[in-house]
């Protein structure tokens, strides 16, 4: 017997981070977030023989010019979506709500494996959802991307570094003994993260929020336990010992260099061992600059790390343009997964992705950047509609692009100001 029941934030919040298809995205406490961008949230759960067997948290906004709302369960009813009557009984609550909020159409984007579960688009189909296709992972046309990259972090520290490419774990390794150190930040922070997050943005040429959008997302999120704020300090006196334990080491490696008889195979390595010296030489002169201008270190790099249940999600991160060579991100990156399988997340999800885009596509610097800690590709099954008024439908589907892109278009501009 499945009917629809009441429950409370709690049980519902402990029933998304317990259930294999629960995210992030179907918190109370991410509706929360959403409230400032416009957004408000109700809840819908459903039993099935006395057991609680489905959940799902349904955000709707109101449509510029139109008398109606857009109903979203992102990423999903939270069930199993090979159970029928649990599924039925899910939408129909969710289209009595959505009816009585004038929403034209529900909105679902599961987070469950496409490659796996071809039938579950098959059922969602028969029951009446429009399917928008297995898209590109950062399509436009849809509102959370489709693909994203994992890494598994259930494993041994070692276990976990090993499933880094080659190149990045050397990366790790060296970022971790640069003089960096990584810090758990408080809401009083939130300014210096923005601040490199402008930084980037203009480096990197995309629009970046305002500190009130990073503010809500800390209050909502942080009390509970579900998102944390990290920064990356440069410490000079750190990096000064291990500046001078490199200079130690080349030295020593010279001298083993000067007993090679081979004179050409001697030259080369010395050019390479005074080549390195020059720069570390460079490096310690630098740092002494920063340890006389900033004897309590500077900051590099932050980032936001979000937990629910077994997953955590890189949101946000950003860095500095200067001292790059110390690699703080990689420091960064490391720290969180960590941090994330200390606190009982068995993944770490480094966002949408386009999957193996061309070297002139505009998403190829973020593929090569998140396939080298050991990720794996997400492949969901994508994003439906289940259209409750088809003319309004045809129109508001029309008419949220074109408002999203005037939307940009305006913020370029006051940005270029």
């Amino acid at each position: 017997m499945v009917e629809i029941i009441n429950i409370t934030d709690k049980e519902h919040d402990d029933f998304v981070m317990t259930h294999k298809n629960g995210d992030l995205l179907q918190l109370t406490s991410w509706a929360k977030t959403k409230e400032l961008t416009g957004w408000y949230s109700r809840r819908i759960a459903v039993s099935k023989n006395d057991r609680l067997s489905g959940v799902a948290l349904l955000l709707f906004k109101k449509i510029p010019k139109l008398p109606v709302t857009m109903c979203y369960a992102s990423r999903g009813f939270v069930c199993d979506y090979k159970d029928t009557e649990v599924v039925k009984a899910l939408l129909s609550a969710a289209k009595t709500l959505a009816q009585d909020e004038r929403a034209y159409t529900i909105k679902i984007d599961p987070d469950i494996d496409a490659t796996t579960n071809r039938d579950v688009i098959d059922d969602l189909k028969l029951l009446g959802f429009k399917h928008h296709g297995l898209t590109d992972g950062m399509s436009k046309k849809v509102i959370q991307p489709r693909t994203t990259m994992v890494t598994k972090i259930d494993v041994d520290d070692q276990t976990l570094l090993k499933s880094f490419e080659r190149n990045n774990r050397t990366k790790v390794r060296n970022a971790i003994k640069a003089g960096t150190t990584v810090v758990k930040a408080s809401r009083q922070d939130l300014p210096t993260f923005v601040k490199l997050m402008e930084e980037t943005g203009e480096r990197d040429g995309f629009l970046t929020r305002d500190i009130t959008y990073f503010e809500s997302l800390y209050d909502n999120l942080n009390p509970n336990g579900h998102m944390e704020l990290f920064l990356v300090k440069l410490l000079p006196n750190e990096a000064l010992s291990s500046i001078n334990t490199d200079i130690e080491k080349v030295r020593k490696d010279m001298t083993k260099a000067e007993k090679i008889k081979d004179e050409e195979k001697k030259k080369n390595q010395l050019n390479n061992l005074n080549n390195r010296m020059t720069k570390l030489d460079k490096q310690l002169s630098d740092m002494e600059k920063i340890k006389e201008s900033h004897p309590d270190g500077i900051v590099l790099s932050g980032a936001l790390l979000a937990l629910s249940g077994h997953k955590s999600y890189y949101l946000y991160g950003a860095s500095s343009n200067e001292y790059r060579e110390y690699l703080p991100n990689h420091h960064m990156q490391w720290h969180m997964m960590l941090y994330a399988r200390e606190k009982g997340a068995t993944t770490y999800d480094f966002g949408g992705v386009s999957v193996e885009p061309d070297k002139d596509d505009e998403h190829f610097g973020l593929w090569q950047f998140k396939k080298v800690w050991g990720t794996s590709v997400s492949d969901k099954v994508g994003e439906f509609d289940y259209v409750l008024n088809k003319p309004l439908y045809a129109m508001a589907e029309t008419m949220i692009p074109l408002f999203q892109k005037a939307k940009m278009k305006i913020g370029e501009i006051v940005r270029r100001k």
